[in-house]
């Protein structure tokens, strides 16, 4: 259902899985500045489409009431699919990719921040995006995912 969602086009779901998110992390999203998708690189995402981080983050801030800031953060590098990759891997895979939209500076000082992704893995993607909001001076990041992978 969520690689359908994904890579498949099945974009039917996306308000139902926002809600999801929503109704999961509603502690988290309760005292919230802004919810904030993963970004995709540029041409990943003219690829795709569609970010369906941004569609599921959309509908999460949109049933709590929060700020949905989908430009929050920037993939400047684009970076291999990390699906077969290591924990490691992974992690020096997306060292670097991301950026905080410079438009949105100010806007995260001080600010409680909930990032959301679709799938979490080993958490190199939500770390690296984290360390960026984290320097620009977030006073609390939280991520949200619909699912996680476990790994043995």
């Amino acid at each position: 259902m969520i690689l359908g969602f994904k890579h498949g086009d099945r974009l039917h779901a996306a308000p139902a899985f926002g809600a999801w998110v929503a109704r999961a992390g509603a502690e988290l999203l309760d005292d919230a500045d802004m919810v904030a998708p993963v970004p995709l690189h540029r041409w990943r995402l003219l690829r795709r489409r569609y970010n369906q981080a941004a569609l599921i983050a959309a509908g999460a801030a949109k049933k709590a009431g929060v700020a949905h800031v989908p430009d929050l953060l920037e993939r400047h590098r684009a970076t291999p699919i990390q699906g077969h990759l290591s924990a490691s891997a992974r992690a020096r895979n997306v060292a670097g990719a991301f950026r905080l939209n410079p438009r949105h500076q100010d806007r995260v000082k001080g600010a409680r921040i909930v990032l959301v992704d679709d799938v979490l893995t080993t958490g190199a993607t939500v770390s690296a995006c984290a360390r960026v909001l984290r320097r620009g001076g977030a006073a609390r990041i939280d991520v949200l995912t619909l699912a996680r992978v476990v790994l043995d």
